[in-house]
C-alpha cells in the first residue's frame, strides 16, 4: 500500500533541525564552490541589462543571517544596484493593495480571512532591502511595461500561489480574461486585452517528465515515476513563446518516487519494500535542476529566465501529516533564532550549484538567466501561512482544541507572497 505523501518527507529524509553554526558553515562552502563556478550576482540587474562579467578581485566579510542564505555577492567596486534579497520585513500600516473580498481569484485554501483567521497583523509588513528602497507594486506601470509581452510561471502550487497574488494586484488596473486551462485547472493562461499582455502558469512541479498517481487531495495510489533525463514538454515546448519566465522547484521532490534514466529504473526516494537503491531526493533534485537550467542556458532563449530558489515551510512540532502547526503571528526579526532544517540546507546547496553551472554556460551563449533568491526573505515569515485556516471555519465543530490539518507551506492571500510582486516589478520594469 502506497503511503499518502502530502508535501512531506520521511524518516530517511533530512528533516531534523540543526544548529545555525552548522548551517552557516555549509552555506559558506556552497558560496565558495559557486564562486569557483564563476557565479555572479549580476543576475540581480534590472530588465534590459545583461549580466556583467565576474570581477577578479576578492574579499571576505563575516557572515550574517542574510548572507548565509543568499547568493554570494559580486566582488569589486560598489554597485548602483543593491541586493534586493538581503533585508528585513518592516511595518507597513497601510496593509495590502487588495482584499479577499475585492479579488475573486483567490483559491479557497489560501483565503485565510474568509476561512476565519482571526488575526490580521501578518498583513501589515513589507520587504525592505538593506541598501535601497523597493517600491510597492504598481499595476498600471507593470502592465504598460509588459505591453505585448508574455510572462509565464513554471513550477508547482507555490507558483500557482504566486500567480494568484499577481492576478489580484493586476486586476486593479485591468480585469484578466482566462483563455486556456487544462482539464484539472493546474495550467492556465490569461489575457489582458487592452495591453496585449499574456500571463501563464505552467504546471511542472519536477521540470522533468513525471507520471503522478495522486488525487487532488494528494492521496497516492502508486509511487511517482520520475524520468530524470527527460525534460517535461509542457514547458519546453512553449519556452520560445515567452518573454519572461519565473521557474522553480523543490517540494515535490520530497515525495515517494521511483527514478528512471535511459529507460531503466536506477533507484528511488523512500520506497521501502521495493528492493531499489535508496538514492534520496537530493539525487533527483540535482539531476532535474541541472538538466533544466543547462537546457535553458543552451536553448537560445531570447527572453529573460528567472530561477526562483525554494521557500522553506514553517511546520513546528511535526510535519504536514503528523500534526505540525505554524502558530506564529509575527515575522522573525534580526537576532531571532531561525528554524533551519537540513532539508532546506540541501535544497539550497543543490539550487546554487545547478544555477552556478547554468549561469556560466549562459554567459557564453548570451542567454539572460537570473536568480531570484527568496529563501531567506521567506524564511523570516512563519506568520504568513494558512495554518488551520486552509479550510473554512476549521474549529467550528470541534472547538479550539480540535485536531485539524495545517498548511505551513503555502501562503495566505493577501499576505507575504504579495511582496514577490514588488520584487518582480523591480526586475522586469526599467526605472526612469
Amino acid at each position: 500500500m502506497v503511503k499518502k505523501m502530502e508535501l512531506e518527507w520521511n524518516p530517511f529524509s533530512l528533516h531534523q533541525r540543526v544548529s545555525c553554526a552548522k548551517f552557516i558553515l555549509c552555506i559558506l562552502l556552497i558560496g565558495l564552490s559557486v564562486r569557483l563556478l564563476l557565479f555572479s550576482s549580476s543576475v540581480l540587474c534590472p530588465f534590459g541589462e545583461r549580466p556583467a562579467k565576474p570581477s577578479s578581485s576578492s574579499s571576505s566579510s563575516p557572515p550574517t543571517n542574510a548572507s548565509i542564505l543568499t547568493a554570494p555577492a559580486e566582488e569589486g567596486p560598489p554597485k548602483e544596484k543593491c541586493d534586493l534579497f538581503i533585508g528585513e520585513w518592516v511595518p507597513h500600516p497601510a496593509g495590502p493593495a487588495y482584499t479577499n473580498e475585492s479579488c475573486g481569484m483567490i483559491e479557497d485554501h489560501q483565503n485565510c480571512l474568509k476561512n476565519g483567521r482571526p488575526d490580521t497583523g501578518y498583513l501589515h509588513w513589507k520587504w525592505k532591502p538593506r541598501d535601497c528602497d523597493l517600491p510597492l507594486f504598481d499595476a498600471k506601470k507593470f502592465l504598460e511595461s509588459l505591453r505585448n509581452k508574455w510572462l509565464a510561471f513554471i513550477g508547482d502550487s507555490i507558483s500557482r500561489n504566486h500567480i494568484q497574488s499577481l492576478l489580484c494586484l493586476l486586476s486593479k488596473a485591468e480585469e484578466p480574461v482566462i483563455v486556456y486551462h487544462d482539464e484539472v485547472w493546474r495550467s492556465r493562461r490569461w489575457r489582458f486585452p487592452s495591453h496585449n499582455f499574456t500571463l501563464s502558469v505552467v504546471w511542472s512541479p519536477f521540470l522533468v517528465k513525471a507520471e503522478v498517481f495522486e488525487d487532488m487531495n494528494g492521496a497516492s495510489s502508486k509511487e511517482i515515476q520520475l524520468y530524470l533525463d527527460v525534460l517535461h514538454e509542457e514547458w519546453t515546448s512553449q519556452l520560445r513563446n515567452f518573454d519572461f519566465v519565473v521557474a522553480s522547484g523543490g517540494q515535490w521532490f520530497l515525495k515517494t518516487a521511483v527514478f528512471w534514466e535511459n529507460n531503466t529504473v536506477v533507484g528511488c526516494h523512500y520506497c521501502p519494500g521495493k528492493r531499489l537503491a535508496e538514492l534520496g531526493f537530493e539525487y533527483a533534485y540535482r539531476k532535474a535542476l541541472r538538466l533544466a537550467l543547462l537546457h535553458v542556458a543552451s536553448s537560445g532563449f531570447e527572453g529573460t529566465f528567472f530561477f526562483r530558489t525554494s521557500t522553506p515551510d514553517h511546520f513546528e512540532n511535526g510535519l504536514w501529516s503528523t500534526g505540525g502547526t505554524c502558530p506564529r503571528t509575527r515575522p522573525f526579526q534580526p537576532g531571532d533564532e531561525l528554524p533551519l532544517k537540513d532539508v532546506e540546507t540541501a535544497m539550497k546547496r543543490i539550487e546554487m550549484e545547478a544555477f552556478g553551472l547554468a549561469a556560466a554556460r549562459a554567459r557564453r551563449t548570451g542567454v539572460d538567466l537570473r536568480l531570484v533568491d527568496s529563501t531567506y526573505m521567506f524564511l523570516l515569515r512563519p506568520d504568513g501561512h494558512p495554518g488551520p485556516y486552509r479550510a473554512f471555519q476549521p474549529f467550528a465543530s470541534g472547538g479550539e482544541n480540535a485536531t485539524v490539518q495545517n498548511d505551513c507551506l503555502h501562503w495566505c492571500l493577501p499576505g507575504p507572497i504579495d511582496s514577490w510582486n514588488d520584487l518582480l516589478m523591480e526586475l522586469v520594469t526599467p526605472r526612469k
